[in-house]
């Protein structure tokens, strides 16, 4: 079939009334999909439940170091738990703090803290007139909720298949003292899937900040998270970067085992300088005598290295490939060359983000909706839920099945179709 936009009005005025007809019909099926959230399927929790038997009534509940994990104290972490999570970013134990089980839950504290206390002896944020991050778009819903609640005004930064452009990031960053962060997946990124180029990273490493309190929020969510053994990207290490560069204290690295493990019972860290470090826990020996070292203990034991977390992930790819690429394969086929559409093809994450023409996401959320086939909200992935082109659509296929997801997917493309010509006829 011919690109859409090649099409007469006649063409199109006759696929708008074939598209109707399926579209009727595929609301007939009674389909309850989801692709709305990265969450885990029930297969990958059920491959983790050897992770409940690690310790048990009888165990040796001490640390390597002979500590009793069941009793208070080592507020930043137990060592084993300290050196598994470095592993996962490749940074030095020393510089890691081991927390609960949620890295979000330490962005949103790292935030609060800057804004009632500052950083590092720098005024607070809450007694500045303005205070600025930098969101790279599209980008992570989560990221941008907890900014537009501490009412930091966000800036949009345009993704690249390198990262988020740079050019801009260091005039925002060099230029403006009220710029005091930016949000970033460098792996895998939540939607796209792109990793940081190492021109990217060493150019973050560089930047000269005009706010001695700006930091880089480096949310290495899908650091291991790859989904073939012969095709993966690697990124620089950014501690290691900015320390080179002159700039040791620039970055607060975090990662979990939301998407390794359990997602509501991992574990999750910080990476920083000593110098960040010793302020968090300033603040840190106020808020807990210490996070959950039981099962800090259970993951150390249970992956014991590297290694067997990365034999663990094998497992997740061979789960979650097949889904991925049951979207691909209908989208290449149903949508390729049609010029409605353009989509990323990851090789690892949680995550494929879909352009649709511009003025058209919303609709084609909604129509899936209709259908039976609910979909991350359209705009989720810009700063105030507000996409200023309204053709960026998130697609999570991990929580389905592949058949489940090849339906939803011919849903969704059918919907994008019919959205699309819509469109067309209206200009």
């Amino acid at each position: 079939m011919k690109p859409y936009r090649e099409m007469s009005k006649e063409e199109l005025t006759q696929q708008k009334e074939e598209l109707t007809k399926q579209f009727e019909n595929a609301k007939g099926m009674g389909l309850k999909l989801d692709m709305s959230r990265g969450k885990p399927t029930p297969a990958q929790l059920d491959m983790t439940m050897g992770l409940m038997d690690v310790l048990n009534s009888d165990s040796d509940m001490m640390t390597m170091d002979g500590v009793d994990t069941r009793n208070y104290g080592l507020m930043d972490g137990i060592i084993e738990a300290k050196h598994l999570l470095a592993d996962v970013m490749s940074v030095p134990a020393e510089n890691v703090i081991v927390y609960g089980n949620s890295s979000l839950s330490i962005m949103y504290d790292t935030i609060s803290r800057s804004v009632t206390h500052g950083v590092m002896g720098s005024t607070p944020w809450c007694k500045l007139d303005q205070v600025k991050f930098l969101c790279p778009v599209p980008g992570y819903d989560r990221h941008f909720a907890i900014t537009q609640h501490f009412g930091i005004e966000m800036i949009l930064i345009p993704m690249t298949p390198n990262g988020p452009d740079m050019d801009l990031v260091e005039k925002y960053v060099n230029e403006d003292p009220a710029v005091k962060g930016i949000w970033c997946v460098p792996k895998y990124s939540n939607p796209q899937g792109i990793s940081y180029s190492d021109e990217t990273v060493r150019r973050f490493a560089a930047l000269k900040p005009a706010a001695e309190d700006f930091r880089i929020y480096w949310d290495n969510a899908y650091a291991i998270h790859h989904l073939y053994e012969d095709k993966q990207d690697q990124i620089l290490e950014i501690l290691s970067e900015c320390e080179k560069a002159g700039n040791p204290d620039m970055v607060y690295e975090f990662c979990s085992t939301s998407k390794i493990t359990f997602s509501g019972s991992g574990i999750a860290a910080m990476a920083s300088s000593q110098a960040n470090l010793a302020d968090i826990k300033k603040t840190l020996t106020l808020q807990t005598i210490g996070y959950d070292k039981v099962n800090q203990l259970r993951h150390a034991r249970y992956f014991k290295n590297l290694e067997g977390m990365m034999a663990h992930m094998k497992k997740h790819a061979d789960i979650l490939r097949p889904k991925f690429e049951a979207v691909l394969s209908v989208l290449d086929r149903e949508l390729g060359g049609l010029g409605i559409g353009e989509w990323t093809r990851p090789l690892g994450g949680y995550f494929i983000s879909f352009d649709a023409m511009e003025g058209c996401a919303k609709a084609i959320v909604e129509k899936c909706k209709e259908a039976g086939v609910v979909l991350t909200g359209a705009g989720a992935t810009f700063p105030y839920g507000k996409d200023p082109k309204d053709s960026n659509i998130r697609i999570a296929p991990t929580f389905p099945t592949s058949e489940e997801m090849a339906a939803a997917t011919d849903v969704f493309v059918l919907c994008v179709k019919l959205v699309s010509v819509e469109k067309l006829l209206q200009a």
